[in-house]
């Protein structure tokens, strides 16, 4: 026989980030059993597992009301626990395989307890790989609070999301017991022990205290969309937990595009997707400033593809491979590297000038400064060149001076010659 004690603790005077008709479902379902009537024993259901497509994206499934621990109402209502969809999370970040992660939720929100925890591990995972979300077709409340840690979110025509809002319900089941005969009597020390009792009416100060909870958490849930969208606080407090639909969603900022799950898919699979870099020949003889230039259009790297949003309340994932983010790092950095040393290379190979190249990675100069350096090399070299060439044809000059013409001694030279062969005729 299923807890019901237990569960009924965790619907009743707590505060609960789902939306009101979930809400209704659960109490229609365990409201008739607390007189007596027992839940049927059910077997948790099977948590569906985490697909990898083979473009590398890891698709994680966000499905039914959400609670920090599954417990035997998987039957009734359909439970997925904050914790097992973090240990996906922290899977697929791990996987070397995996470039990107898509969240597909279909949820109305659940319980508080867990869910900003969780919200927090995927808005720090998302710098590391490019995280994804789709209203597949409703992502309210706690929900939504999942989906708004995404980098992106996709909804179809007829998905919802929002519901940013805290609700918490009493049980007054005094008036039925005492049709039924039955009196309960508390006794307690502390005034506020027996707050929330279900055994007689809500007095005022359990619901001033019920209702302060409610405005924290509430407080805590506009703060976390705030910040996770990009957003102010005071246009989420606006929506007022209302509900937005297809369009609606886009346009009060809530959702990013259009699209069903496919559409995402396939969206996120052409940009994890790597494009084969453009290059430019050099054209001319100005070999420095027509040098090979290299420009990558996209990356596959997931380091590459992450948000870099660097909001000052992001912090790392709990239960975090860090080591496969290290790794990844160290890639990256190594990658970088490599390209660095070899575009200085080239560079002081097409300047005429490869001797410079140590000098320059050695120092880690900027790219941009060693072009300017090489130019200015070659000019200064140029015109030492035109000096040295100038100096040379003086010097000579003035060791070989050029001979002098004696014209009266052509002119007799010329004279003897012509009489000589008058002469000979």
């Amino acid at each position: 026989m299923i807890n019901l004690p237990y569960l009924a603790g965790r619907v009743f005077d707590t505060p609960l980030l789902i939306s009101r008709p979930k809400l209704d479902t659960i109490m229609g379902v365990l409201i008739p059993r607390l007189r007596g009537d027992p839940l049927p024993s059910a077997q948790p259901a099977e948590q569906p597992d985490c697909d990898v497509t083979p473009d590398g994206i890891a698709i994680i499934p966000v499905y039914g009301t959400l609670v920090r621990r599954t417990v035997g109402l998987e039957a009734q209502s359909g439970l997925t626990s904050y914790i097992d969809i973090g240990e996906q999370l922290d899977s697929a970040v791990a996987n070397p395989t995996v470039k990107a992660i898509l969240l597909d939720i279909d949820s109305p929100g659940g319980e508080a307890g867990g869910v900003f925890d969780l919200a927090d591990q995927i808005y720090a995972a998302r710098k590391i790989k490019p995280i994804w979300a789709v209203a597949d077709e409703d992502a309210f409340s706690a929900a939504y609070a999942i989906a708004a840690a995404a980098s992106k979110i996709y909804i179809p025509r007829t998905g919802g999301v929002g519901s940013i809002g805290v609700i918490a319900v009493h049980l007054d089941q005094s008036q039925a017991e005492a049709d039924a005969g039955l009196q309960y009597t508390a006794i307690y020390a502390g005034d506020r022990k027996n707050d929330l009792s279900p055994h007689e009416p809500l007095s005022d100060p359990a619901r001033a205290a019920l209702q302060t909870e409610v405005d924290r958490v509430y407080q805590l849930f506009v703060t976390t969309v705030a910040k996770m969208r990009g957003q102010d606080a005071d246009a989420v407090m606006a929506t007022e937990a209302g509900l937005f639909f297809g369009q609606d969603a886009v346009t009060a900022g809530l959702a990013d595009q259009l699209g069903t799950f496919s559409d995402a898919l396939d969206d996120l699979t052409a940009r994890i997707k790597p494009k084969a870099p453009r290059f430019s020949l050099p054209s001319s003889t100005n070999n420095l400033n027509t040098k090979k230039e290299k420009v990558m259009t996209d990356t596959a790297s997931p380091a590459a593809l992450a948000d870099t949003n660097t909001g000052a309340a992001s912090t790392q994932p709990s239960n975090m491979d860090m080591e496969a983010a290290i790794a990844a790092a160290r890639v990256q950095a190594r990658t970088e590297a490599l390209s660095y040393v070899a575009e200085v290379n080239d560079l002081c190979q097409l300047a005429g000038m490869p001797e410079k190249a140590a000098a320059f990675i050695s120092k880690a100069v900027p790219t941009s400064e060693i072009r300017k350096a090489l130019l200015s090399a070659q000019a200064a070299a140029s015109e030492a060149t035109a000096i040295t060439g100038h100096l040379l044809s003086n010097a000579v000059g003035a060791a070989t001076p050029e001979p002098k013409i004696d014209t009266a001694a052509i002119y007799a030279a010329r004279n003897a010659q012509q009489g000589k062969t008058t002469k000979e005729k």
